[in-house]
């Protein structure tokens, strides 16, 4: 199992934090993780951010306003 520390709410600190058993087949790269003090669980999610492109490939650059 890969190990953590990160900061656990229930807690009130820094904690060790472990990945359980992955039944969907993550392995260690499993977003759950299990704090090892208290055995509260959270959840690790990250969220794509689309970029825009345009017609030729390109990303779109914010223009830039004169204040």
């Amino acid at each position: 199992m890969s190990h953590r520390e990160l900061y656990c709410d229930v807690c009130e600190g820094v904690a060790l934090f472990e990945v359980p058993p992955c039944v969907d087949g993550h392995g260690i790269d499993c977003p759950e993780l299990i704090c090892t003090g208290c055995g509260a669980a959270v959840v690790i999610a990250t969220f794509p951010i689309p970029v825009p492109w345009s017609a030729e490939g390109r990303r779109h650059r914010p223009a830039h306003r004169a204040a």
